[in-house]
């Protein structure tokens, strides 16, 4: 299904076989809506489960001019307005964290909880050409390029060997994402900054993160908890794919957060 939002073709599947408060999950870099393929089985009887593409990724059309990680937050906000759903519980990995959180801070009456995943509060000065070296290697050699870098970051080399059926696809997808896609969503990260505004935050919030994850340590995701009143924090034996590669565990932790109980 395909809705125009923000003058973007944007892709999305709901899910509303039970009918239940709004559930969203945005994906990561250089990712789709696929990624949240097993989570969306886990929680559709209980919750109406929307996934979609950001700008660039999967089948939504490329953003013609560069954006924001707050323009990415506006998005999801006339996403849901169009398909009529007043708020939404919002889980968000790696760039899906980021937005968010900046969903939670400039869209907050349509938040009824945030789970962020893989992300940080910010992304540090000396880290930010990182990312610009990225957008300016794949826009000279393609995405298909960053496919092995980007899977040893994703997931532990006992996952990747012992599930090429959950890994393959996954590579396949960012092979498959569009060059200025990926290249304008790593240049908007590379700005990304939400500690300023993240203690506005009043509604319950998880904060999850991957014990082996090198792309984004645990000890950056924990400011997000540590800045966020009463945010509760979990750390996933798994690097930066935890709802992947803990799949079990992380379902769990998301179940039992939502539905209000430890």
């Amino acid at each position: 299904m395909q809705l125009t939002i923000n003058r973007i073709d944007t892709r999305y599947v709901l899910d509303n076989e039970g009918g239940g408060p709004w559930l969203v999950f945005i994906h990561q870099l250089a990712g789709d809506l696929s990624i949240w393929d097993q989570m969306a089985g886990y929680f559709r009887d209980d919750f109406t489960v929307l996934r979609y593409d950001l700008r660039g990724h999967g089948e939504t059309t490329v953003s013609p001019d560069s954006f924001t990680i707050d323009d990415l937050a506006d998005d999801l906000a006339q996403l849901l307005d169009k398909l009529g759903a007043p708020s939404a519980h919002v889980v968000g990995l790696s760039i899906g964290g980021m937005v968010a959180q900046k969903f939670a801070i400039n869209h907050a009456d349509k938040v009824d909880s945030l789970t962020v995943v893989g992300a940080p509060a910010f992304i540090p000065e000396d880290a930010r050409p990182t990312f610009a070296q990225r957008a300016a290697s794949v826009r000279e050699h393609g995405t298909a390029s960053i496919v092995e870098a980007t899977l040893e970051r994703w997931l532990t080399p006992e996952f990747r060997k012992a599930h090429p059926e959950v890994t393959e696809p996954i590579a396949d997808t960012i092979a498959r994402t569009p060059v200025e896609g990926f290249a304008r969503a790593a240049e908007a990260i590379s700005r990304f900054d939400a500690r300023d505004k993240l203690a506005s935050v009043k509604q319950r919030t998880l904060v999850v993160a991957g014990e082996k994850d090198v792309g984004t340590p645990h000890a950056a995701s924990k400011v997000v908890a540590d800045t966020v009143p009463g945010a509760r924090f979990e750390l996933l034996n798994a690097a930066h794919l935890t709802p992947v590669e803990e799949s079990q565990r992380f379902s769990a932790l998301l179940g039992n957060f939502l539905r209000g109980s430890s």
